[in-house]
């Protein structure tokens, strides 16, 4: 997310201007619309790798995995948003029949960048944790092999740090198990995770 928003718009609005463009898309926050800037190399290739993996793991199940283009609503707090990549069990519902903006996501993936680190670990999952269908939030480096898992508990939300390219990341949804190794693959990582920036502390729910 960028740090300056446009003008404010209605919901309405929002939508009307997001449906009629192609070419760029905006996040939009308390009647503030905020364009999202293009990813880095690694950031692609990390959100690529992902997809292409889940996809393969959920051949043969009841969900499906989408990644960038869908947009998604927070219903209670109406954020709009696009996550890097998400996983829909069951029947994916939307806001209207025009199909592009889902309300029922299973588990939400962000690849994290530096202008955008703060408001996936911060106000965007505060958002996230209103979805009712969010089993797991992750958040995925694409300096280093570390992955961040937030599990939907009863009344709170467990955390999990794995690192490392010989580690495993297993998710509830979907039964997705996907080795750190394959999410990372082609990325010139620094596998020395030690020596790598650490995650800040899990939010709080």
């Amino acid at each position: 997310m960028t740090a300056v928003p446009k003008p404010r718009t209605s919901e309405t609005e929002y939508l009307a201007l997001e449906r009629a463009s192609r070419e760029r898309k905006c996040e939009w926050v308390n009647g503030e619309m905020y364009a999202m800037t293009g990813a880095s190399y690694p950031h692609n290739v990390v959100t690529a790798n992902l997809a292409a993996a889940v996809h393969a793991r959920l051949r043969g199940k009841p969900c499906r995995v989408v990644s960038q283009d869908l947009r998604t609503r927070v219903d209670q707090s109406r954020l709009y948003t696009y996550p890097d990549v998400l996983i829909v069990c069951g029947s994916p519902q939307f806001i209207d029949g025009e199909h592009d903006t889902l309300t029922n996501p299973s588990a939400i993936f962000e690849v994290l960048s530096p202008s955008t680190e703060s408001w996936d670990r911060g106000g965007k999952f505060r958002h996230y944790q209103r979805i009712e269908s969010l089993a797991e939030y992750v958040l995925l480096s694409q300096t280093a092999p570390q992955v961040e898992v937030f599990r939907r508990g009863q009344g709170h939300w467990a955390y999990e740090l794995i690192e490392g390219l010989d580690q495993v990341l297993r998710l509830s949804t979907g039964g997705v198990e996907i080795a750190l190794a394959d999410i990372y693959d082609g990325v010139d990582v620094n596998v020395d995770v030690e020596a790598a920036a650490m995650p800040a502390p899990p939010a709080s729910s």
